[in-house]
């Protein structure tokens, strides 16, 4: 890639080139955000082969498999390699046209893949004898010495993996856990969710500890809001709710405003204006 990235200018080459970086970062943990830095990259510089394939990796990530056939298709043009056939294979079978990929499986490109691009032909052949409901056919697809063998390769557990479920898919139970069980021995780096798998028909249940534990927390926090509640002084809670009809009463920027109905008063405050008149006088006449 960097050689080809040499024939533009340095500039234009590095600004490409930090685009592609992103979306080798991206493509399997934001898919969408690193097919987005695809599409600079391939507006920049849509005649290099690299930047066509990176667009078409980040689009088959997607989903877009047209739009990635597409790009498969112009990058292998450019190179002459036929490296991405598998791959644009599982593109036909992602269209819905498993026929075209066993057609693909059978053309003389497959021949020419070095041993991991033979396997992922296989894979992808078996795959499209699914789609067209033909399990037995998938089983048969994948047994190959390669499937045999005891040495572990890097596609060994991806075979194996394939090879049990298709057993189980056909209801060949007993085999597909001998088959799992083998998949999670040359899994080293659990690419594969055979443990599960293997624990499914195990009939073993597993249980989320961290969902009880924050069940657990929100319980607690239940339970010392209850219990705030009910060491609250009533005297206070009286004070508030008093304070809260004051403010309710005095919400004249409501809509639906309405006074509240005032209590009535249990004195004539000018009972007390005239008593304190009377007091008054009568203490100017015992003066006098």
């Amino acid at each position: 890639m960097r050689q080809e990235l040499l024939s533009l200018p340095k500039g234009l080459a590095e600004e490409v080139s930090k685009n592609l970086v992103m979306v080798a970062r991206l493509i399997d943990e934001d898919p969408e955000q690193a097919y987005a830095y695809s599409r600079i990259a391939l507006r920049l510089a849509s005649r290099v082969a690299a930047v066509r394939e990176a667009a078409g990796f980040a689009a088959y990530a997607t989903q877009k498999y047209s739009e990635a056939l597409a790009e498969f298709r112009a990058a292998k043009r450019m190179t002459g390699s036929v490296e991405l056939w598998p791959v644009m294979a599982d593109c036909e079978r992602g269209l819905g046209r498993p026929e075209r990929a066993l057609a693909m499986a059978g053309e003389p490109e497959v021949q020419k893949l070095d041993k991991a691009g033979q396997v992922e032909m296989r894979l992808v052949a078996a795959g499209a004898r699914r789609d067209q409901g033909q399990l037995e056919a998938a089983i048969v697809t994948l047994q190959s010495p390669e499937l045999a063998s005891n040495a572990v390769q890097p596609w060994t557990a991806r075979l194996r993996y394939a090879y049990a479920d298709a057993l189980l898919a056909a209801g060949r139970e007993d085999e597909a856990r001998e088959w799992f069980a083998k998949t999670l021995e040359a899994d080293k780096d659990g690419a594969t969710d055979a443990s599960d798998r293997l624990a499914e028909l195990d009939g073993v249940e597993f249980v989320d500890a961290s969902a009880d534990l924050a069940d657990d927390l929100v319980e607690d926090e239940a339970d010392d809001m209850d219990d705030e509640d009910d060491e609250q002084d009533p005297a206070e809670v009286a004070a508030a709710e008093r304070a809260s009809d004051v403010a309710e009463y005095y919400d004249e920027d409501d809509e639906e405003y309405e006074p509240l109905e005032q209590p009535e008063a249990d004195f004539d405050p000018t009972d007390e204006i005239v008593d304190v008149e009377d007091d008054e006088r009568d203490a100017g006449r015992d003066k006098a």
